[in-house]
């Protein structure tokens, strides 16, 4: 008889994805902007790093909206990385929107329409509010349930103290499927909006605590509130104006974001939004959070796209532009002219350049190091080395490329460590760009299409050497 086989379930919780830059934590500066050597994940690029320090005070202290900086430099130079670091310096209440200059070509909607909802989703609304609350620590909570199921409805009490002043609640059974929800008991101090009804529990009481009760490790100890039980407390909203706008624009309002049904916005709609926040502004209910929109590859835009972003970026309400290419002089997308970083000079002439030099080999060492613990992966110091070299003769996203090529032919050979024979073994399967042209060279007879002419073998000896 045959052995019945489990079939084997795996936990996707763990599943970890590892990225191209998920190493990177931040910028890696000093209180003063200085640039450290090894830092939050980056590595060398400390003039670009320092410049886009400054860049990054500047957008903390409101002072430069409007503004746009471009990456420039080679590819594998860490334009993207420093891009990432910002994001992750400017913490979560600044709106850091991000796509790809290819992004905007889509059937659905226009490119300016595109590019304008870019735009708004990296402006932030912060709006105040004022709330009445209910703050307290629950001395009790005593519901009463009928002997008959469906005779009538639960009753409670619920009694809530702060070191002032006790008193009892009488509640509804709206309010008890709120408390069993939150699953609150004697002893936790909890806030309830007045407003809405939502109860948040904000801890546990020091006076409830003991050494011998049984907690999980997330439990928080709170003081028992002070004062009055019903207290007037300001509310921050974070929102950016895309949000705003599809919420006023669909009639499904808030789901249309979750649906990703934004579809194009009319210009009315926009201009209301605007005069609303303008007010909220002058009441002082909302204030505006200029963001950062960040474009990769700009040189794939065509020259309506760069009519436009001259023209948004002179808006009051723009947020800050940075955009990165690795270009050199190349034709304008859209036109026969050629221009620095296929980028038209008007809106260069606007651009503050940060550009990014070539990594050292220590450099590419470290980078690698750091890669290797980001993907658990044990390799020897003779194997860092050996995948230094490659880096230096190739590219640096070649050599990380195959770190866990490397680890999956250490797994194979039950090893401890990656080692020299790994790194050979998917050196050897693996090419990378001049090998693989050399190998074209040689065989190009035998590819479809070869009639290469004499202007294309001098290219091809070019990429060569």
């Amino acid at each position: 008889m045959a052995e019945l086989k489990l079939s084997e379930s795996r936990d996707l919780t763990r599943i970890e994805r590892v990225g191209a830059h998920s190493h990177i934590r931040g910028l890696g500066l000093d209180s003063s902007l200085e640039p450290r050597a090894v830092s939050e994940g980056m590595v060398g690029q400390t003039a670009a790093r320092k410049a886009a320090g400054v860049i990054l005070r500047m957008i903390k202290d409101g002072k430069i909206a409007g503004r746009a900086v471009l990456l420039a430099g080679q590819p594998g130079t860490g334009k993207t990385a420093i891009a990432m670091g910002m994001a992750k310096s400017l913490g979560l209440e600044t709106p850091f929107a991000m796509i790809a200059a290819s992004e905007i070509f889509s059937l659905e909607m226009s490119k300016t329409e595109a590019l304008t909802q870019a735009f708004r989703k990296a402006i932030g609304v912060r709006i105040k509010e004022e709330t009445e609350v209910i703050e307290g620590e629950v001395v009790e909570v005593h519901i009463d349930r009928p002997a008959a199921a469906g005779a009538a409805s639960k009753t409670g009490k619920l009694t809530l103290k702060t070191t002032e002043m006790e008193t009892v609640y009488d509640l509804g059974a709206k309010m008890i499927e709120a408390l069993g929800k939150e699953k609150v008991t004697s002893g936790d101090v909890i806030a309830i909006d007045k407003a809405t009804g939502k109860i948040t529990k904000l801890g546990r009481s020091f006076s409830r605590s003991r050494d011998f009760d049984a907690m999980g490790p997330q439990v928080k100890f709170v003081q028992c509130p002070d004062g009055e039980l019903q207290k007037r407390k300001e509310v921050v909203h974070c929102v950016t104006l895309h949000e705003i706008d599809v919420i006023n624009s669909r009639t499904q309002g808030f789901l249309a974001l979750f649906t990703g049904d934004t579809g194009e916005i009319r210009a009315e709609v926009r201009e209301q939004i605007d005069t609303k926040v303008a007010e909220w502004r002058e009441e002082g209910k909302a204030e505006i959070v200029p963001g950062v929109l960040f474009i990769d590859e700009v040189h794939m835009l065509d020259i309506e796209c760069f009519s436009f972003l001259n023209r948004a970026l002179e808006n009051e309400m723009a947020p800050i532009l940075v955009v990165a290419t690795n270009r050199g002089i190349t034709t304008i997308r859209g036109t026969n002219y050629k221009s620095p970083h296929g980028i038209p000079i008007d809106l260069l002439d606007r651009l503050l350049i940060i550009s990014t030099q070539p990594y050292t080999e220590d450099e590419i060492h470290k980078i690698l190091e750091i890669r290797c613990q980001e993907e658990e992966v044990e390799m020897t110091e003779s194997a860092k080395h050996l995948l230094t070299k490659i880096g230096v003769e190739t590219s640096l996203r070649y050599a990380i490329h195959l770190i866990t090529a490397a680890a999956l032919a250490c797994q194979k050979r039950k090893g401890k460590a990656v080692d020299l024979e790994d790194i050979n073994r998917v050196y050897n399967l693996f090419l990378d760009v001049k090998r693989s042209t050399q190998y074209l060279m040689e065989y190009q007879s035998q590819y479809m299409f070869s009639d290469t002419g004499e202007a294309d073998e001098d290219e091809t000896n070019a990429m060569v050497s």
